[in-house]
């Protein structure tokens, strides 16, 4: 996850999904906010959210990802800017 730009009580990052040498037939991201941020818009993924976790799946259009290829997801959110660590299956 990177921040791309943020100001008074908000920001936007993205998160680039990569494949290694075998291609993703779906993919899941996850992290845990560490103050209270909460996404207000978010494209190329569809969330759910509880409490301070949020979990992003593929959208219909973007789930199959080539070897050697990515994808990348991308929101904007309330709260400072934070890049927490991210997980992805």
């Amino acid at each position: 996850m990177r921040t791309i730009n943020s100001w008074p009580g908000g920001f936007q990052s993205e998160v680039t999904v990569s494949a290694g040498s075998s291609a993703l037939n779906g993919w899941t991201v996850k992290w845990t906010w560490p103050g209270g941020q909460t996404i207000s818009s978010l494209w190329n993924g569809t969330q759910s959210v509880s409490g301070s976790s949020v979990t992003v799946r593929n959208a219909p259009y973007n789930g199959s990802v080539a070897a050697g290829s990515s994808t990348t997801l991308g929101f904007t959110a309330n709260g400072s800017a934070a890049t927490p660590s991210v997980t992805c299956s």
